[in-house]
């Protein structure tokens, strides 16, 4: 009977650990490449909002996924505008169309956009008490960067939910203190 116990508990103790092995696995995100950097040409990077511009033979990290997606998900806010001539660059991409500074747009890390399935769609950002519904309108591309079409700006990292003025302000976050924040989010 002593046997049975023991590999019973053995055989429970191995679920749970595989389980929690398997969910700890599933919300790592590796780098799958790295790009180096170019110098802008003179003018081509807007520095806007905090921006980085790609610099000349820098290794700058690539993710093509992004942290597993349940319940409220931890990110980093960041500033970016979607306007023409705004640092977003180029209009977004579920829609070809620029966006106001007043209006709660998002850009999404690349796993997070997953290849346009969340286009149009409307997430919810939360913190410090206080929610915002934005729509998801744009990629913060994690897998290239450095180039015309981004800015001339590197990669974002994979856990990155870029937004306008509006949500910013929508979340009361003093202006002194819009760059970076970390948040949650979920699907709304």
């Amino acid at each position: 009977m002593k046997n049975r116990i023991s590999s019973a508990a053995l055989f429970l103790l191995f679920l749970v650990f595989t389980n929690i092995w398997v969910s700890i696995e599933a919300q790592t995100c590796k780098p799958s490449g790295k790009i180096r950097g170019k110098k802008p040409p003179p003018g081509q990077c807007n520095q806007e909002n905090y921006s980085d511009c790609c610099k000349q033979g820098k290794l700058y990290p690539t993710y093509k996924c992004s942290p597993s997606v349940s319940g409220h998900i931890k990110a980093t806010l960041t500033l970016n505008s979607f306007e023409k001539d705004g640092d977003g660059g180029a209009p977004s991409e579920c829609d070809n169309k620029y966006h106001s500074d007043d209006t709660p747009v998002v850009a999404l890390s690349t796993g997070w956009f997953n290849n346009m399935k969340r286009c149009l769609q409307n997430i919810t950002i939360l913190v410090n008490g206080r929610s915002v519904n934005a729509m998801v309108v744009d990629e913060c591309d994690s897998a290239v960067g450095c180039d015309a079409d981004h800015d001339y700006q590197p990669p974002c990292p994979n856990n990155i939910v870029d937004a306008s003025k509006a949500v910013w302000k929508a979340l009361q976050v003093p202006e002194d203190d819009w760059g970076e924040l970390d948040i949650y989010w979920t699907d709304a």
